[in-house]
């Protein structure tokens, strides 16, 4: 299972080398490197008041004299991008954290240029033709409603809809009924479009509701000032209220990964462990000298192996504090943890690892590195079902920001796979005989429980009753994180072996599970795959096991021509179970909802369909 950002010593305590202002910046020739990198200090984040720029350090009294300042040193004309793109209230929120995010790696917001400091991208930044953005802003995902800097008083003080003149000027006209995309598109009215927040805030979420549906088709408004005031608050509020019951939900994940427990049932499955370790040693052309970043080291064993393996520099990042600071001790027990002196004193130290405590997507405010400058990310982010706790958004967020063109990630490819599997898959067998008496009443009422909630377990190979299928396959060094939404499907025969016998088989369910590849695409010395597969050595995933209403018969045989039987029962068992999986995340941040449409096929081509079944992981 996944163990992503443990947290670590405070920036201030990391090793770096000398601090470098902006100014000894632009007088050093070539681009920055790893022996330049430095932990980023409090200091530009925190220190003064006002509201700060978006681009420089300066600091101002109010938004108006901030976005004056954008206009005329940086170029950007805040107001005249939100008028031409016919942004909403969340539309300029998400540009603002966009912008945020972009200055922090370096990047022109506009045009996506990479600069090696703050002052040579000050001194690119242009006018945005923002003809070819509309329609399809770069700042569309809901992530970027997430506030970049922590307590950022330009979205707190943001009125650019403090008048109707104003309001008419920057938003897109909107009917009742209608709810814009923040990015110049009215989005698709959705019922529950805007009950994505906790229950303890559907107060928030009714009272912003009736204030856009009370606004007439002109952008005339039937309620008092004050009330547009309230709900103006209500907006930053509601987008507040998000990004708290997401730090909440992390903060739950990386807590329960502070616990020794978990972290020595990973390290015990020798499946898991031992196929990073031979990915990494086994790879001494891809690893010798390579700089490496470790997405959720947990302990840090992968940065160990890393370190082990001849790579430069690791850098171990990690979301739970106590996590960092055991990652820490143990690099520094084995003699790997970077050490300025020992690394100035010798050209080739072996003390590589720097752990730092954040989630990857925020490492650019922790410590300063070069863009794109990894060589190598490596991750255990899988969950159960794969892709449960949903790291993986993470792993894609590192490659695209830090992994160098071509760079290697480690595994590379992931694939679900699933099967039927029989009677003996459920819990009815051990209820029908308890020390010699029959409690079959029980085990009904857990199978009929079982059909409603997914469970994860070992199933013994022996209970696949069908052959195995591909239910959907990523490429992680190409997917995008909506890829990690899907819709497929599986076509399930009955198998020549396992549980399958003459005449008709009982179908109880599907069970899912996953294989990661670390392929010869990267590890060209010696490939390795991960499997989790019932019919390899069990691992602390196990498998994930979808249970049906009611069972299924199958057979490989013939059905009966000319039967009335329904599809699926014994009178007319189905030669093949064709099984309609979606996958997505859920509402609830880290989970995942799944739902299966299953359709029995007789042999004479008859089909029948059962209840869609709707699943929470």
């Amino acid at each position: 299972m996944a163990t992503q950002a443990r947290e670590l010593p405070s920036k201030q305590e990391l090793p770096r080398d000398d601090y470098v202002d902006d100014e000894e910046e632009e007088e050093e020739e070539g681009e920055e490197t790893w022996d330049d990198w430095e932990s980023d200090g409090d200091d530009a984040a925190e220190g003064g008041g006002g509201v700060l720029c978006l681009f420089c350090s300066s600091r101002f009294d109010s938004e108006s004299s901030l976005f004056a300042h954008c206009g005329a040193e940086h170029r950007f004309d805040f107001h005249k991008v939100v008028r031409e793109l016919g942004l909403d209230f969340y539309g300029c929120i998400k540009l603002i954290n966009f912008v945020r995010s972009k200055v922090a790696e370096n990047k022109c917001w506009s045009c996506g240029q990479t600069f090696a400091c703050n002052s040579e991208l000050c001194g690119h930044l242009h006018v945005a033709e923002t003809s070819q953005l509309e329609g399809n802003v770069p700042w569309a995902e809901d992530s970027y409603l997430k506030p970049f800097m922590e307590d950022d008083s330009l979205l707190h003080s943001l009125s650019i809809f403090d008048d109707d003149d104003e309001e008419k000027d920057c938003g897109m006209p909107m009917g009742k009924g209608e709810f814009s995309a923040g990015n110049g598109r009215l989005a698709e009215p959705q019922d529950n479009s805007l009950n994505t927040i906790i229950d303890d805030c559907s107060d928030i979420s009714a009272r912003f509701e009736k204030s856009v549906s009370t606004e007439s088709l002109d952008g005339d408004s039937n309620v008092s000032l004050s009330e547009e005031q309230s709900d103006r608050q209500l907006k930053i509020t509601r987008a507040s209220v998000t990004a708290k019951e997401i730090k909440s939900v992390d903060d739950s994940y990386f807590g329960s990964y502070s616990s020794f427990g978990i972290h020595r049932e990973m390290l015990g499955d020798k499946v898991r462990t031992d196929a990073y370790r031979d990915a990494l040693l086994g790879n001494r052309s891809l690893m010798d000298g390579a700089t490496v970043l470790d997405v959720g080291c947990g302990t840090g064993i992968l940065s160990l192996f890393a370190a082990k393996a001849g790579a430069s520099k690791v850098i171990a990042v990690d979301g739970s504090a106590k996590m960092c600071s055991v990652a820490t001790q143990v690099a520094k027990s084995n003699g790997l943890l970077y050490d300025e002196n020992a690394c100035m004193e010798q050209k080739r130290s072996p003390q590589v690892i720097s752990v730092v405590h954040t989630k990857a997507e925020e490492l650019n405010n922790k410590i300063i590195i070069p863009p794109n400058g990894f060589d190598v990310l490596v991750s255990e982010w899988m969950g159960y079902c794969l892709l449960f706790e949903s790291m993986l958004s993470s792993v894609i967020y590192a490659r695209d920001h830090f992994l160098k063109p071509g760079g290697a990630i480690l595994p590379d490819t992931a694939t679900i796979l699933g099967a039927g599997f029989g009677r003996g898959g459920t819990s009815l067998p051990f209820w029908e005989n308890v020390y010699g008496f029959d409690m079959s009443c029980i085990g009904k009422e857990v199978t009929a429980s079982s059909a409603r909630f997914p469970v994860v377990d070992i199933l013994a190979s022996q209970d696949v009753v069908t052959d195995t299928a591909v239910l959907h396959s990523f490429d992680l060094a190409t997917m995008k994180q909506s890829d990690m939404d899907f819709t497929a499907s599986l076509e399930l025969k009955l198998s020549s072996s396992g549980a399958a016998v003459p005449g008709v088989t009982w179908c109880h369910g599907i069970v899912l599970w996953f294989d990661t590849g670390f392929t010869n695409r990267f590890c060209k010395d010696k490939p390795v795959v991960l499997s989790t597969s019932p019919f390899s050595t069990p691992t602390h995933w196990s498998q994930t096991i979808f249970t049906f209403e009611e069972p299924i018969a199958m057979t490989s045989e013939g059905s009966v021509v000319g039967s009335s039987a329904s599809v699926g029962t014994a009178g007319c068992p189905a030669v093949a179970i064709r099984c309609r999986v979606s996958i997505v995340r859920a509402s609830q941040h880290r989970s995942i909802d799944i739902s299966i449409e299953t359709t029995g096929i007789s042999s004479e081509g008859r089909k029948r369909s059962w209840t869609v079944q709707t699943f929470n992981l």
